[in-house]
């Protein structure tokens, strides 16, 4: 039973992609392949939501046929209308990105006098329904276009209580040089921080994510790590979906929880015959008030509570005569459900976990990042020479070579005493120190010769290029005189 539901999880979970003013082939650029609906063009081209979704032939689906499939989760988006729905479709292709994630293309914030145009439906609401059930939101600015607009800053606001859920992407950063684009940075950090009032610093993504040639590649290796890094936390999300969901059960769980405490408070206030509208009127006003009354009663946290403007908005049109008093049964229920069927679910999670194979996202952009000799760190760093029949260390050795001949060496060797006096020059920590020699002594006697030497000093040069050690020595940099040895004993 608990099978079914992770897969269901993966199946249900989204990507939403959010461009910022100029559409931008993002979902494009993960898919490798064009998708029923879009349109790539310098304005915003995109008025539509689109659902890229996978599916064994290529087509689509219009918006109103949509939310009556009650195979696809989106039927509760029927409230917002055939405003709407006119102008939201699913695309479904067969691709393989699409079997672990799904992406929802929404359309690009207006700005200037454009942003002045009804929509025709409730823009924000949407983004926040969308905003509720996805794993990722993924903010897209272009490296030339930073200035947010007012529509812009009433879709982020749609966003909280998600903020964990969002990455920045700096697009086409590959157009500046490095000097404007440290500039390009600081101001899109700078008005981030007016709209989004967390203490946190939202995660940025700096890179060139379409399949244009670069124009600038001075910085190509920060575009590369950034990508890396932006594609592992994209292809980690099957793996979190199911603890997500949970995660949102919870939180539904205690907001209504909350909420029950708040209606059957405003219940009890009403009088029986007389005086109902000014009574509402007035506990709408002493909302604020009441809440504090609710957390000291009931020792609710002040987090776990509606946000005072909406609620206040969202009772005007309600009857409190109507509203139901508290059920203590319902409330024991919920907590006992907290309290203890949770963490039993939790377990049954991660037995399963445990059991099955780790589900990651293949296919499109993804593969091309870690296969072939274009992956990420590929022949440099420690893997640097990895494809070379010649030892990578013996370019340098002569100078490592004279080096080692003035630290006194016995039999051919040096003790550590003698090559601590060298390597500590590097400045690095003894903790650092302390692998390289681990890594450099292969025949574990406390000593060093001038080949192992020589290794030691090319795993200090990695090390202080800015790149990370390896676990284990690989087979490339093992030195020649140390390698038949190492065959024999494996």
């Amino acid at each position: 039973m608990i099978i079914k539901k992770t897969a269901l999880f993966f199946l249900l979970q989204c990507l939403l992609i959010f461009p910022f003013l100029f559409e931008i082939p993002f979902p494009r650029y993960l898919l490798e392949q064009d998708f029923p609906g879009m349109r790539i063009g310098p304005e915003p081209t995109t008025d539509s939501f689109i659902a890229v979704m996978y599916g064994d032939a290529e087509g689509s689906t219009p918006g109103n046929a949509l939310v009556v499939d009650p195979k696809k989760p989106f039927r509760k988006l029927s409230r917002f209308g055939n405003a709407f729905l006119n102008r939201f479709m699913c695309a479904q292709l067969p691709n393989e990105v699409l079997k672990s994630i799904s992406i929802i293309d929404s359309p690009g914030i207006l700005s200037g006098e454009k942003q002045r145009l009804s929509r025709g439906y409730d823009f924000c609401q949407v983004l926040q329904w969308f905003a509720e059930r996805v794993d990722r939101i993924i903010l897209l600015f272009d490296a030339h276009k930073l200035d947010i607009s007012d529509e812009f800053s009433e879709a982020i606001k749609s966003f909280r209580g998600q903020d964990d859920k969002i990455r920045v992407v700096l697009n086409k950063a590959d157009q500046v040089d490095t000097q404007q684009l440290m500039r390009v940075y600081g101001a899109l950090m700078w008005s981030l921080g007016k709209v989004i009032n967390t203490p946190e610093v939202l995660r940025v993504y700096i890179g060139s994510f379409w399949s244009q040639p670069l124009q600038n590649t001075e910085n190509r290796r920060l575009f590369e790590v950034e990508a890396q890094d932006l594609f592992q936390d994209i292809k980690s999300l099957p793996q979190k979906a199911a603890v997500r969901k949970l995660n949102d059960l919870i939180k539904r769980a205690r907001l209504a929880k909350v909420h029950a405490y708040i209606i059957s408070h405003l219940r009890k206030e009403m009088p029986s015959v007389f005086g109902k509208e000014a009574k509402k009127r007035e506990l709408i006003s002493r909302l604020p008030e009441i809440y504090i009354q609710l957390q000291r009663e009931h020792h609710i946290s002040p987090g776990d509570f509606p946000e005072v403007k909406k609620m206040q908005e969202q009772l005007e049109t309600c009857d409190f005569s109507k509203f139901h008093s508290l059920k203590p049964k319902l409330i024991e229920a919920v907590d006992n459900m907290l309290a203890n069927r949770i963490a039993s679910l939790m377990s049954l999670m991660s037995q399963e976990e445990s059991n099955m194979p780790t589900q990651m996202v293949h296919g499109g952009a993804f593969d091309g990042t870690t296969t072939g000799p274009f992956g990420h760190g590929y022949g440099e760093g420690a893997g640097e020479g990895v494809d070379e029949d010649e030892w990578v260390v013996a370019k340098d050795k002569p100078v490592y070579d004279e080096i080692f001949y003035t630290l006194s060496p016995i039999n051919g060797k040096i003790s550590g005493v003698n090559a601590k006096k060298e390597m500590v020059n590097s400045k690095l920590p003894n903790s650092v120190l302390g692998k390289i020699w681990k890594l450099a002594d292969c025949d574990n006697d406390g000593m060093l010769d001038e080949e192992e030497f020589a290794l030691a000093k090319h795993l200090i040069k990695i090390k202080l290029d800015g790149y990370e050690l390896p676990g284990i020595l690989p087979p490339h940099l093992v030195p020649p005189s140390h390698r038949k040895p190492l065959q024999m004993a494996e």
